[in-house]
């Protein structure tokens, strides 16, 4: 339920309780007079409080929570480690997420005038519960830069002493991976023996495995195809089975990164633990390169996808995914986490769901390994798709395709889920339309009235 004037038909205002619990019990909020624009509303419902009336959202919140976990065990936790600022501010933010810590909003159904009140989101990118949003924002800007191509999907992996290393060295290794990987599909695409063209994609960094375990990789979405310095578009030789070979994409990619991870040592850039102190030694850390180097570094490029469609559901999956969902988590019991995950080596696809438990402790450990840095930019685009040219670029393709008959635009009519807002719980008709936000103070962020012009034009039309 949302949040809903008084009826008081001789006050010049109408008067909001918010939600938040303070001292003393409620706080009012003066508002400007609307209280015509809640007529057919005023007589049926109050403004409530979240709490007392369980929202369709809360509904169907999962049994157990990263939250939850957090507020049994973060205490004991923050006083037996040492933790950055970033993963300090991680855990007061899914903490207090969706409570009266960062305010309320209220939405008004476009249908039937339907008020639903919630605690605001805390907004944060590793939080389980607020990536919804951001995810349907970029993907919906995603949209309008589809073109009527196939695309592929590649994955580098580091290797797992890489991985660890990372979490010493976190925005270095991060940015070595970034800079490698894709340094290594524009020399492909740029190759007249594949492709010789500028190929468009955009990379999404993770850092986790299904057990939380360190296992850094990046996710490409590439364009099956590239744009030539005429401003033509070029198709791969190999349409339909591969964009490049793989064997020869990981050797580049190997050699890229051992490049940079050695410049970067030599530098005095590079954080060696005290597990690994003998690394400070040169002719020890040329050893330890050797060794890696012999390994398999890993990757993966996928047939391409069958349609516009099934592009827009794969990066709705991943964009925005963080380490561990709240849905994985079976239970919480005297000092143990049991949750599900997935074991992509398991052969027999009816049992690669699996249970692990940990203590909390290392369960707190493994999650907050996967903090990024503050600010850092885990989503980035490159060739064509780079944000300085993108624009320029994707008018040039499109014209190019424009040109040539039998080619089809679909990027218009593409949609994905919910992204007109969420479907009234009242009426099952109408939109959610958000009106009024508050501060943790009771403060006034947003009040539209809009929302309520227009239903009232439209009830009247």
């Amino acid at each position: 339920m949302m949040p809903v004037t008084e009826n008081a038909a001789s006050s010049k205002t109408s008067s909001f309780v918010p939600p938040i619990p303070a001292s003393p019990a409620s706080i009012s909020i003066e508002l400007p007079d609307t209280t015509s624009l809640f007529s057919d509303v005023n007589n049926k419902e109050k403004l409530s409080h979240p709490q007392q009336v369980l929202c369709r959202r809360e509904q169907l919140r999962p049994q157990c929570e990263v939250a939850d976990i957090f507020n049994l065990y973060g205490d004991e936790y923050r006083q037996s480690h040492k933790l950055t600022t970033d993963q300090l501010n991680v855990m007061y933010a899914i903490c207090h997420c969706r409570t009266a810590a960062y305010g309320f909003h209220a939405e008004v159904c476009d249908n039937c005038g339907h008020i639903d009140t919630a605690y605001n989101s805390c907004r944060n990118r590793h939080c389980p519960k607020c990536q919804g949003i951001a995810k349907r924002k970029w993907v919906n800007a995603r949209l309008d830069e589809l073109l009527p191509v196939a695309y592929h999907h590649a994955t580098f992996t580091l290797p797992t002493q890489l991985s660890k290393l990372s979490l010493y060295n976190q925005k270095l290794i991060y940015d070595l991976l970034f800079d490698a990987a894709s340094q290594t599909l524009l020399i492909f695409g740029d190759d007249p023996k594949w492709l010789g063209a500028k190929i468009g994609f955009y990379g999404i960094l993770h850092t986790w495995s299904q057990t939380l375990w360190p296992h850094v990789h990046i996710h490409f979405i590439v364009t099956a195809g590239g744009l030539t310095d005429n401003g033509e578009w070029v198709e791969p030789k190999y349409k339909g089975k591969f964009l490049f070979p793989v064997p020869a994409l990981s050797k580049v990619f190997r050699g890229k990164f051992i490049e940079g991870l050695k410049k970067d040592y030599y530098a005095g850039n590079l954080v060696i633990p005290e597990s690994e102190e003998e690394l400070n030694r040169p002719e020890k850390f040329e050893q330890w390169l050797d060794r890696l180097v012999s390994r398999n570094w890993v990757v993966n490029s996928k047939p391409p996808f069958s349609g516009p469609d099934e592009v827009v559901r794969y990066i709705g999956r991943y964009t925005h995914r963080i380490a561990i969902s709240n849905h994985r988590i079976i239970s919480i019991a005297n000092g143990q986490i049991r949750f599900s995950y997935k074991d992509n080596k398991e052969k027999d696809k009816t049992k690669m769901w699996k249970e692990m438990v940990l203590p909390a402790d290392q369960f707190i450990e493994r999650f907050l390994w996967h903090i990024l840095p503050k600010r850092y930019h885990r989503i980035r685009h490159y060739g064509f798709l780079n944000n300085g040219e993108k624009h320029v670029n994707l008018e040039t393709i499109r014209e190019f395709f424009e040109s040539q008959e039998g080619v089809e635009e679909f990027a218009e009519v593409i949609t994905t889920d919910d992204t007109e807002g969420i479907t009234c719980p009242k009426c099952e008709k109408g939109k959610l339309r958000p009106f009024l936000s508050t501060d943790q103070y009771g403060k006034i962020l947003k009040f539209d009235i809009s929302v309520f012009l227009k239903k009232e034009a439209r009830d009247t039309s």
